[in-house]
């Protein structure tokens, strides 16, 4: 039996009621076979500061840290801010990317990001895709998951009920594995 590709999940959101940890939930409840998905939570990360980093990784950074060196593959769920990224999200990034080990290279990045406005977080999935070059991240490029108008697409407990996002969102899912197996060999 072929060993289950492991994705680590992150949310760009911190608030309790994010639609964007609502797709992540969704994304756990869509894997397919053969997928396991570990939640990252970024939320204890301090600011990133190379002082503190010079005298070794905090815990909660070190924990992430070993988060991402397991992992096969990452699914982000970015929100947007000022048509970017939120900075809670780059300094997960900017934690884990320090070296010695940089544990991001070589590996699959799907992206997903829901919003309450009519962009559907194509800045800041944008933005993602630039960092993710630098971190020498190979993007899943389609489908691409941009959830606009989320309050229509969620119902009052968060759970994803818009079928045309839950199918992109299952399909992403599955071509990040494929990617991820591929790249795997």
């Amino acid at each position: 039996m072929t060993e289950p590709v492991r994705f680590l999940a992150v949310s760009g959101s911190l608030r309790k009621a994010s639609f964007n940890s609502a797709l992540i939930r969704a994304a756990i409840e869509l894997a397919p076979a053969g997928i396991e998905i570990e939640v990252a939570d970024i939320g204890a990360l301090p600011h990133y500061d190379d002082d503190v980093n010079a005298t070794g990784f905090p815990e909660p950074v070190a924990r992430f840290r070993d988060q991402c060196a397991k992992a096969d593959a990452f699914l982000m769920a970015t929100p947007e801010y000022n048509y970017s990224i939120p900075g809670v999200l780059k300094n997960a990034i900017d934690w884990a990317s320090r070296p010695p080990s940089q544990p991001f290279a070589g590996k699959v990045l799907g992206i997903v990001g829901a919003t309450p406005y009519a962009g559907g977080t194509v800045r800041a999935q944008v933005h993602l895709r630039q960092i993710a070059v630098f971190l020498d991240l190979h993007v899943v490029n389609k489908p691409e998951v941009l959830v606009r108008q989320a309050k229509d697409a969620f119902d009052g407990q968060g759970k994803l009920t818009d079928e045309t996002t839950r199918k992109l969102l299952a399909q992403l899912l599955d071509a990040m594995a494929r990617f991820t197996r591929k790249l795997e060999g």
